[in-house]
């Protein structure tokens, strides 16, 4: 990545009240200073984070930065941001785009198909103040490990407890039976402890098969040196990383020592999710086991990014997120959001916040959850330690906006066009500007990178876009970015 697209330096940890509190990063995952002042004061409208561009074009360097289109972000009346001035992304990677759905309407009304969701409005990816990955920083932060949990929990199992299969809830969509799903679901998320050699940090984690394989954030439990994951009854284990996705903030780990009676989670198809229908978050909300609670999804495809404090930008990652008023909080990170079948749609990744004077953050009611598809669609990769490949588009866009005559649009516009790239056999030319994919709305190069990053190498899809004032569709196919 240029030294341009650099993100924002981190806020001074020291500092009792953030100085600039919507334009700084907050840290995931990693220890609260010691001084016991808040790691999430800082906020997300400093720049892409999800990615601040990778380069699906120039290749987003997964783990690095993307690159990804990058225009400033556009400060809003609810969550005004300080934007970084990332100049250009690389499809792939998002400018900080607004994310915005498309077709705007410009006087006359537009005549755009429905979409699935509501996309951005006019909210930028970047715009959210006190954006932040909900790990639990537990010693000095937002609570301490030992205060509300007591001794801590031993790497082996304890005693040979074993639990009933139970049994599927008997519920519907619309009188969901939440006590029902909870006692079905939550032996399927577990606690994670994750010590560094600079402090420990709480999450949760979604147990995939009885083989203790547990699907988890990578700002969980990526930088782990020692992890302990606790189950709903209380035992303990002692787990290490099997692989890491840090584009995607996806880790899996797994059980060194699994007791027999693992229940592992009912993975739901994430496409079929509508707006409006009943959810429920589990975890460890700062650091208390089998936390449980209720909302609905509020949104979908939020192009949504989020960067690490003490970072140089190179775990920067983007998502096409589910969006949720169901409360998630530090330490609900890498849980389940579930609905009212208990089936997994989503894995509890961030949240909006608005810093109050002490620079601590908690749930506003706007969380933000990876896909299912998505989510799955990586940790099938990672399970066997491979390599995750990543679709890639190749083409280097930023926010952009067009008209057809009678209606406006907001999109990725094409800046350049990778040479042998999917976009280059697709037909996709400079100024072009790509509004939809699949009738998924692209308000921005946010949105698109967010979008991209949730399908498979190989797959063919109908891109959405004006070119010379008129809307016209092609047909692309997906490749791996090499290397």
């Amino acid at each position: 990545m240029n030294d341009e697209h650099a993100p924002q330096p981190p806020r001074d940890p020291s500092a009792g009240t953030p100085d600039a509190p919507y334009g700084t990063t907050p840290a995931y995952g990693s220890p609260a200073p010691d001084d016991g002042a808040s790691p999430y004061a800082a906020s997300y409208g400093a720049g892409p984070a999800y990615g601040a561009g990778p380069a699906y074009g120039a290749g987003p360097v997964y783990g690095a930065a993307p690159v990804q289109g990058a225009s400033s972000a556009e400060a809003t009346e609810q969550l005004p941001a300080t934007a970084s001035p990332f100049d250009h992304a690389v499809h792939g990677a998002a400018a900080a785009g607004s994310g915005a759905p498309a077709p705007v309407a410009a006087g006359a009304a537009g005549t755009a198909a429905p979409r699935r969701g509501p996309g951005w409005g006019g909210t930028s990816a970047l715009v959210l103040a006190g954006m932040l990955l909900s790990s639990g920083l537990t010693l000095g932060g937002v609570v301490a490990y030992d205060q509300l949990q007591g001794d801590e929990p031993v790497a082996a199992a304890q005693g040979s407890q074993t639990s009933e299969a139970r049994p599927a809830a008997t519920t519907t969509a619309e009188d969901p039976d939440w006590a029902a799903i909870s006692e079905q679901v939550s032996p399927s998320a577990v606690s994670i402890l994750s010590s560094t050699g600079s402090g420990t940090s709480q999450g949760t984690g979604v147990v995939l098969d009885e083989d203790g394989t547990i699907l988890t954030n990578d700002h969980v439990a990526g930088d782990a040196e020692s992890l302990q994951v606790t189950t709903s009854d209380g035992r303990s284990f002692a787990a290490s990383v099997v692989g890491t996705d840090p584009s995607t903030d996806l880790a899996v780990i797994r059980l060194e020592d699994p007791p027999e009676d693992l229940q592992p989670a009912t993975f739901a198809d994430s496409s079929t999710v509508v707006v409006g229908q009943p959810v429920m978050a589990l975890g460890t909300p700062l650091g208390l086991e089998n936390t449980v609670t209720t909302g609905i999804v509020s949104a979908l495809d939020r192009p949504v990014s989020a960067t690490g404090e003490e970072t140089d930008g190179s775990d920067t990652t983007f998502t096409s997120a589910i969006q949720t008023d169901a409360a998630i909080n530090p330490g609900n990170s890498g849980g389940p959001l579930v609905d009212a079948a208990g089936q997994v749609i989503g894995i509890n990744t961030a949240i909006a916040s608005i810093p109050n004077e002490s620079g601590q953050a908690g749930s506003i009611g706007l969380g933000f959850a990876i896909p299912a598809n998505t989510a799955m669609l990586i940790a099938e990769q990672l399970q066997d330690g491979g390599t995750v490949q990543h679709a890639f588009v190749g083409v280097t866009t930023t926010d952009g906006t067009a008209d057809d005559g009678s209606a406006g649009y907001r999109g990725a516009e094409v800046v350049a066009v990778e040479p042998g790239s999917p976009a280059a056999e697709a037909g996709l030319a400079e100024g072009d500007l790509i509004t939809g994919i699949d009738d998924t709305p692209v308000g921005g190069a946010g949105a698109l990178t967010g979008i991209v990053s949730g399908l498979e190498v190989g797959s063919t899809h109908t891109l959405e876009l004006v070119r010379d004032g008129k809307v016209q569709t092609l047909e692309i196919t997906l490749a791996a970015r090499e290397g």
